[in-house]
């Protein structure tokens, strides 16, 4: 009987860390995606300062592994949008 209850005790503390946990989760991914847009902000920066600099947009390419039709969206953008 002692077994059956530490059993049903033990399920029940892991069911109560569960919503903590998807709370942390949440918070982890959504500061991932911070991170991520913050980082496409800058290389979009980056790649505009590069083409204004002179840099050809095959090299660009080249270096940052994107279509060049998404450098050239990006080189022409006036503000970044986010989805760089």
């Amino acid at each position: 009987m002692a077994d059956l209850e530490s059993a049903v005790a033990k399920l029940r503390r892991a069911q109560a860390e569960l919503p903590r946990a998807e709370k942390r989760a949440a918070r982890i991914i959504a500061e991932a995606r911070e991170r991520i847009a913050e980082a496409r902000a800058e290389l979009a920066e980056a790649i505009r300062a590069a083409s204004a600099a002179g840099m050809r947009q095959v090299e660009i390419v080249k270096i940052t592994g994107y279509s060049r039709e998404r450098v050239r969206q990006i080189v022409n953008a006036a503000e970044p949008d986010g989805e760089d």
